[in-house]
């Protein structure tokens, strides 16, 4: 990445999608506009070709009913259902996702793995997760611990 051009990095931020500890919404904006924002990388894409994709997104997070909801009136594991749904609204093929967990309780926590191994089955994208999050070991398919920035164990699961 560091001698790519511009118009390269751009090329891989548009396959990539973006998932943070803190879910980053825009508090002023609805699920629906987050959600847009998420496509919006993609240039020259039709307002309303944007906002029925992030409909379409926020459904397959299970938030069909919150389309117009402000971040203030949905819980911890909504407003990170919406980041996934603005991480994958422009179908991309790897999703990057930085301590996704911390923030939630047991149960959401769950839900938010169970819902990216989901959807990379159905649409065969990637989650790259990084995350101190034991709950979740579970539900990997693929474990690298890291000490010191080296790999010190690598695992596979069934």
């Amino acid at each position: 990445l560091h001698g790519a051009g511009e118009a390269e990095r751009t090329a891989l931020r548009r396959r990539l999608g973006f998932i943070f500890q803190s879910h980053n919404l825009h508090e002023s904006l609805s699920a629906l506009q987050n959600v847009i924002m998420g496509v919006q990388v993609h240039p020259g894409v039709p307002d309303d070709i944007a906002r029925e994709a992030a409909a379409r997104a926020l459904g397959l997070v299970g938030l069909c009913d919150r389309l117009d909801y402000l971040p203030a009136n949905l819980s911890g594991g909504q407003k990170q259902r919406v980041a996934v749904a603005r991480a994958l609204v422009g179908n991309p093929s790897m999703v990057l996702a930085d301590e996704p967990t911390a923030a939630l309780d047991k149960d959401s926590a769950a839900d938010v793995i169970d819902l990216l191994k989901r959807l990379g089955a159905e649409r065969g994208t990637t989650t790259l997760l990084v995350t101190h999050d034991n709950r979740i070991l579970d539900r990997a398919d693929r474990i690298l611990t890291l000490e010191d920035g080296r790999i010190v164990s690598d695992s596979q699961r069934p």
